[in-house]
């Protein structure tokens, strides 16, 4: 008994000398642990098509040039995440996502019809072909968040909020018949996040400059201490002499970003 006391002594001593994770840490760990679980299901579309694969990494300037050669036409639909920009692009029935982050392409995947702009593809396949990343992100940041509030790690709890954001944020009814708390939770803040997102893809917020939107999202992520990519744009104001106003979405939370059109960030206050 004296062993097992003492051992148990020296654990918790050992626990208390452990540095504490911070919130960005253990939302970098929710956004690992996201990734797994969601991989499986979105590996169907977030797929480089073989064909476009040599343009991953490519300059974009150049790649755009390819793109067009090889019969794509770029559609009027894009969207900042993070520090880069997300462009739809289509040819025919196909559709990919192309991720541009510091002038060259991240990343390019499979989309399904209607993110291109197909209005006859169904509520189901607009829901399956939401770009992996973007949706990894944000449930990752909001999985982080309601933790950080609750202290819950129940992986059982997760999965339910998980099942709830998603249904939120893809459009599907609140399933009232399988509800639970960790549902219920999840699908709150799933549909703050679509909110957000029908918002900042607005043409009036896509028509303040791309470096103002790239840099106040990334001012608000910090500002609100979550993963890059969780912030977006969901109005704007035009203060005259290339300064802009926009106030920055976080899931629930809100922010203000004072920037220049070129990106400088002057001022960042809450909402």
């Amino acid at each position: 008994m004296f062993t097992l006391r003492g051992r148990r002594i020296g654990r918790r001593r050992r626990l208390i000398s452990e540095p504490v994770m911070s919130f960005r840490q253990r939302s970098v760990a929710a956004l690992a642990a996201s990734v797994v679980v969601l991989t499986s299901a979105a590996s169907s579309w977030a797929q480089t098509p073989g064909a476009l694969s040599d343009l991953v990494n490519a300059r974009a300037g150049q790649a755009e040039g390819e793109l067009q050669r090889r019969g794509y036409q770029a559609t009027d639909r894009s969207e900042v995440v993070g520090d880069g920009r997300l462009t739809w692009w289509r040819k025919g029935d196909d559709c990919v996502a192309i991720m541009t982050r510091d002038g060259r392409y991240a990343s390019i995947n499979r989309a399904g019809r209607s993110e291109c702009g197909d209005s006859h593809s169904s509520s189901n396949n607009t829901a399956a072909a939401v770009v992996a990343g973007v949706a990894i992100v944000g449930l990752a940041a909001a999985i982080a968040a309601h933790n950080n509030r609750h202290n819950d790690a129940d992986e059982n709890h997760d999965r339910e909020y998980q099942r709830g954001y998603q249904a939120a944020l893809y459009g599907a009814n609140y399933d009232d018949r399988h509800e639970t708390e960790g549902y219920h939770e999840g699908y709150l803040a799933g549909e703050d996040e679509a909110r957000n997102r029908r918002h900042s893809n607005s043409r009036w917020v896509q028509g303040a400059p791309p470096a103002a939107q790239q840099a106040c999202a990334r001012s608000a992520d910090d500002f609100q201490n979550r993963p890059y990519g969780s912030s977006v744009p969901i109005s704007v104001r035009d203060l005259g002499r290339g300064e802009y106003e926009l106030t920055m979405a976080t899931g629930s939370y809100r922010s203000r970003c004072t920037v220049s059109a070129s990106g400088d960030v002057r001022a960042m206050n809450p909402y």
